[in-house]
């Protein structure tokens, strides 16, 4: 039985850029991983904004993380959309093609939920994916996200309209897990 793979979040280094590049460039899982239509992603485009997101910090700035795999880069893990008075953010994770499958989705996102809950102090974590990446849903629920909600034919994936799963967990039931 293969070892299960350490996963932790990190900062971004630029040894990471490539990696990050590839996944966002990846026209294939794209409409997993954006609401807008797929378009190539030019490398100094995505260096540009990779670079130049990190100069906008503050309370509702974007959090963004590296997910790291017995200690290589294998995606990302981001927290944005932060509302300061309700106490909330959304949540994304993209991962590398090599690392889907074993489980590091989960824990990945088991990890952003508990930063947000506990370093930015939110109360309710939320998230969305198309109803047809059934093992981002899989993941999603292991980690205590709930169905909320759906979005029916809401998005445009691969020639036909998909709806868009929409789930949530609270700090009360991830404490619950703790």
């Amino acid at each position: 039985m293969p070892e299960k793979p350490v996963v932790s979040l990190r900062p971004r280094t630029d040894d990471d850029l490539d990696l990050l590049h590839e996944i966002a460039a990846d026209l294939d899982t794209w409409e997993e991983r954006n609401p807008e239509a797929p378009r190539p992603v030019p490398r100094a485009r995505f260096d540009a904004r990779a670079t130049g997101a990190d100069g906008a910090e503050g309370p509702t700035s974007a959090l963004f993380l590296v997910i790291d795999v017995d200690g290589v880069a294998a995606g990302s893990a981001t927290l944005f959309d932060f509302d300061l008075l309700s106490r909330h953010a959304e949540a994304g994770i993209n991962l590398a093609r090599s690392a889907r499958g074993r489980g590091v989705g989960t824990a990945a996102i088991r990890q952003l939920v508990e930063f947000g809950f506990v370093r930015h102090n939110l109360r309710r974590v939320h998230l969305q994916a198309i109803s047809s990446n059934a093992a981002a849903i899989r993941a999603y629920e292991k980690a205590g996200f709930v169905i909320e909600g759906r979005q029916r034919e809401h998005a445009w994936v691969r020639g036909a309209y998909e709806d868009i799963v929409r789930m949530g967990i609270l700090r009360s039931e991830w404490e619950a897990t703790t």
